[in-house]
């Protein structure tokens, strides 16, 4: 058996590297801004240990663009490397000095902020430079040096006659590139990437207007001073403890995060944890429309103050990706794939921590003040259901604050609910039965029918509704939801009194066949009901089954809820005690019969919205030649 070693060439790989490092070639800067931040707070952390005397001061690091000489620069002021560490760091592809620093100082740098896990990271220049300049010193009292490489493995290493510590990185822009010459698209790519970087970037400068003096005349004109344009904010509200931070704090960063949103954030979550993993941010309950797919993607993902993505999924549940706001976690890779995060340990238990921290806050919130939390109930509903929805452990620590709206604008937990309908309304069986409503007007015949015998009709308009009704039943035991236009309504509600037809059996038997001959059995089953003479002569339900099956086909579409096509099936229950019915019945005339029961079919479609197009136009034309 022979044993060896793979010869993996270098001049096969550099290549590859140029070209297929990262998919957007626009990360390089954030790579060189991350590199040179690096370098500055590895600097701060020696002078914070008394590893060296050198004056730390208030660097900044700058990006330059020379579009004439087709050159950018990325200048900073951090520790420089000698001759012998460019060796070492640059000329051994894929060598972290970060992570080499971070493993010397173990004990005392692990809250420097070093990200330590930039290895490739310079290499990311060459995607779109031709030729590559490190100019460096370091803070050691040794020469500057000079390494110049054109994309290839040769490179030259000299001395340089730079006098200031630092390193300036030179990225000759390939013609392909140009873009990255143009100073507003440089600008883009700071303010998207580096925006909370924690050392100032400068990127050129800007106009800045002094303050007058208040004894100054009314005619004064207000000087102008030229200053550093600094494009980031290096101290964002997620790094601070949240004793330090007011409630005008945490709105002035929402601004900050979402420049274009115009309304408040309703509430916000401060999160921090160290342990077992290390976890910083704020996510904020923003007012939530109906459209899910709307509110998703609002929320930033950082590591260490650097962007990473705003697809947050496998890290955030997938009920809070509606939410807007920042996470920021050194434990969460630069070049996150979703494959990694949904098998990644770590990323599961910042999940966990996040849900159970929401839910604890929700909770807090409905303590603490109740009338408020109602008041903004109808803007968080969709969170807090699709979560019970979609999270067990959400679920159960939701039954402390999920509230259920009536119809009068009443607000109960399920236990409170549970309460008020108990001596009322049951079914035969002894199940609870709880009524409710998916639409205020369209259903409101049916809900003042509801509401005349006694009963609690919830409001419960949210698009996943159906879906959450399912697991309520589920794991509620004796516990049955039905809506108030539903065919289940008055065979689970106990009644005081059972009506007695006015009609003979076979006169019954009479009516439902005259209607079964006009009414499309396709889509209308005919029951004949006794119910009071002032009640409506027919009325439209639709079986509850098939009703929650479709609205939840609806819902799901291609997405979460995906489901086959459902039938519309509906009920036509016919009052056998309304005098239009007996009306109907006796008409002698078959043909003024079929208008009578074809006219108060549509009445009753239009009154569930069911009437619509052709058959709308042809019903209000023979309106208006019955009143004429």
């Amino acid at each position: 058996m022979a044993t060896g070693k793979i010869n993996v060439s270098v001049e096969n790989i550099f290549p590859l590297i140029k070209k297929f490092l990262y998919s957007d070639h626009e990360i390089f800067l954030r790579e060189l801004i991350s590199n040179a931040t690096d370098a500055t707070l590895k600097l701060k952390h020696l002078t914070d240990i008394g590893e060296t005397d050198v004056a730390y001061g208030n660097p900044v690091i700058e990006v330059k663009v020379d579009k004439e000489g087709k050159k950018l620069h990325v200048i900073d002021q951090g520790v420089g490397m000698t001759k012998e560490e460019v060796e070492k760091y640059i000329n051994e592809v894929a060598f972290s000095g970060a992570e080499e620093f971070l493993e010397k100082y173990k004990d005392s740098a692990k809250d420097s902020g070093i990200i330590g896990h930039f290895g490739l990271g310079f290499y990311s220049a060459f995607m779109v430079a031709n030729k590559v300049e490190i100019i460096t010193k370091s803070y050691k009292d040794e020469p500057a040096a000079h390494w110049v490489c054109e994309g290839t493995t040769e490179f030259t290493l000299g001395d340089s006659d730079k006098k200031e510590r630092g390193t300036e990185i030179i990225l000759h822009i390939n013609e392909e590139d140009q873009e990255f010459l143009e100073e507003n698209r440089i600008q883009e790519l700071l303010v998207k990437y580096n925006k909370f970087m924690p050392i100032p970037i400068k990127f050129g400068t800007k106009e800045e207007t002094l303050p007058l003096p208040e004894d100054a005349p009314e005619d004064a004109e207000a000087e102008t001073k030229t200053v550093d344009n600094i494009i980031n904010n290096p101290e964002p509200a997620w790094t601070k403890q949240p004793t330090e931070l007011e409630d005008k704090d945490y709105k002035s960063f929402y601004r900050e995060l979402y420049p274009m949103q115009f309304e408040e954030p309703l509430f916000h979550i401060h999160l921090n944890v160290d342990y077992p993993f290390n976890l910083t941010g704020i996510l904020y309950f923003p007012k939530m429309t109906k459209d899910m797919n709307i509110q998703k993607d609002k929320i930033q993902l950082y590591q260490n103050q650097v962007y990473v993505t705003d697809n947050v999924e496998g890290i955030v549940p997938e009920f809070l990706t509606m939410l807007r706001g920042v996470i920021d976690s050194p434990d969460i890779p630069l070049n996150v794939s979703r494959s990694y995060l949904q098998a990644d340990g770590a990323v599961k238990k910042i999940s966990s921590y996040i849900t159970r921290k929401v839910a604890d806050k929700l909770k807090s919130l409905f303590n603490n003040n109740r009338e408020d939390f109602e008041q903004k109930w109808n803007d968080i509903k969709i969170v807090i259901e699709y979560g019970m929805l979609s999270e067990d452990k959400f679920f159960e620590k939701a039954q402390k604050f999920a509230l259920y709206p009536t119809v009068e604008n009443e607000y109960f937990t399920f236990e409170e609910l549970q309460d008020k309908i108990k001596d009322n309304q049951t079914d035969k069986d002894g199940n609870l039965v709880v009524l409710y409503a998916s639409n205020n007007d369209e259903q409101h015949s049916y809900i003042q029918a509801a509401k005349a015998k006694g009963y609690k009709v919830l409001l419960l308009d949210s698009p996943i509704i159906s879906h959450l009704l399912q697991k309520m039943e589920s794991e509620k035991e004796k516990i049955t939801f039905v809506r108030v236009d539903s065919d289940q309504v008055d065979n689970l509600i106990k009644k005081d009194e059972e009506k007695i037809s006015k009609l003979s059996e076979e006169e019954k038997e009479k009516l439902k066949g005259d209607f079964e001959k006009v009414i499309p059995k396709e889509k209308y089953t005919v029951q004949l009901e006794a119910m009071d003479s002032d009640a409506a002569p027919l009325l439209i339900t639709q079986p509850e089954f098939m009703r929650r099956m479709k609205e939840m086909q609806q819902t799901g579409g291609g997405g979460m809820f995906g489901m086959g096509n459902m039938p519309e099936m509906y009920n036509l229950v016919v009052n056998t005690n309304h005098p239009l019915i007996s009306e109907i019945l006796n008409t002698k005339t078959e043909k003024k019969q079929e208008r009578l029961i074809k006219h108060s079919l549509d009445l009753a479609r239009l009154s569930q919205n069911l009437l619509k197009g052709e058959e709308l136009t042809n019903f209000v034309k023979r309106s208006f030649d019955m009143v004429k």
